[in-house]
């Protein structure tokens, strides 16, 4: 007995509805109507398909996205105040009187480079930014790589909840602290004066103030790197140290050849934000200590701000020194982003 194409041995066809589907896809497919692996959408789920399955995750982070439009985005619309002569008193309202104040275009702009005040700012935090780049970022790595290698974990949780703790102090106390240990009437000015030596005060001394605050970031903000390069380090496999110790590496070329390029992609992301907030050196610590150093070794672009915004009342002028901040801010994010692909890394985005 002869089969024709398509029947089953016993001679009979299979069932029309078997080859109707494939039939019908191939039908819709030519029509365009079902996406195909040709068009570059296989595996696109619809956007409703995507709003049943992730609807609640969208509404839990509904209210942070409203707080970040409100208190991010929103207030930049105040920037138009730097082309203008903002007068806050020619209306009731501080909003309505942008309306009615005159514009003036880059003229505060101009102002602001031949401002010496304003160089004298600008050149104090570039010289903080360098000095805590080079003296501050390197420290979380040193004490997180000295952490992981405490074998005993009550010990290490102890010393890294000691090391954290700083974290959650106010500048107001930790001003108060280092005035404590390192100032005129403190601890080791005040035991050295018992021992017939002379006191000292290093809170007020100008020259050695941009160290001072370096010393106080540190011992406050170490501790928060520390839990960053530590999570980075948990995820290091601990097959590759056993494989270097089999191949005779002892513990520091261990560190380097293993421990370091784990770290690599976290330092690389850390250092891209760090330069990014490079005109950032601080307001609260600056401002607390502004009296006791003086202004010029205490004024940096927030202060400065601060000062010419709120204390003199020119917001206009102040403005703009903010945003060009903001516009340099962001240049070298982007430069610091480009240099860490440069180097083979992720950086704050990829490619």
């Amino acid at each position: 007995m002869s089969l024709t194409a398509g029947s089953r041995p016993d001679g009979t066809r299979p069932p029309a509805a078997v080859e109707e589907p494939t039939a019908a896809i191939g039908t819709a497919a030519a029509q365009g109507r079902v996406p195909t692996r040709e068009a570059g959408t296989a595996g696109r789920i619809p956007w409703r398909v995507r709003w049943r399955r992730d609807r609640a995750l969208v509404l839990m982070t509904l209210p942070v996205i409203v707080l970040l439009l409100l208190f991010n985005y929103v207030p930049l619309l105040g920037n138009v105040v730097a082309f203008q002569d903002y007068d806050p008193y020619v209306s009731s309202n501080g909003v309505t009187a942008i309306f009615h104040s005159p514009w003036v275009g880059a003229e505060q702009f101009s102002r602001m480079l031949y401002d010496p005040l304003f160089w004298d700012a600008v050149k104090n935090t570039i010289v903080l930014f360098v000095l805590q780049l080079v003296l501050f970022f390197p420290v979380p790595v040193a004490l997180a790589l000295v952490i992981n290698s405490v074998i005993r974990p009550r010990v290490r949780a102890v010393a890294q909840a000691i090391m954290y703790l700083p974290h959650f102090f106010s500048w107001v106390l930790v001003v108060t602290v280092f005035q404590q240990i390192f100032g005129g009437a403190g601890i080791i000015a005040q035991t050295l004066e018992d021992h017939g030596w002379s006191g000292f005060d290093l809170m007020t001394d100008a020259s050695l103030f941009k160290y001072l605050v370096t010393a106080q970031a540190v011992w406050k903000d170490a501790g928060w790197g520390i839990i960053v390069f530590l999570a980075a380090l948990a995820a290091v496999s601990t097959d590759l140290y056993e494989a270097a110790a089999m191949d005779g590496a002892g513990r520091w070329r261990r560190m380097w050849h293993v421990t370091l390029p784990a770290l690599r992609p976290v330092i690389a992301l850390l250092l891209v934000l760090r330069v990014g907030d490079a005109l950032s050196v601080g307001f609260e610590q600056f401002l607390l200590q502004r009296d006791a150093v003086g202004v010029g070794a205490s004024e940096v672009l927030d202060t400065y701000v601060w000062n010419m915004g709120i204390q003199n009342g020119d917001f206009s002028y102040a403005a703009a020194v903010g945003l060009v901040k903001g516009a340099i801010g962001l240049c070298l994010v982007l430069a610091a982003n480009r240099f860490a692909h440069l180097l083979g890394e992720q950086g704050v985005y990829q490619k």
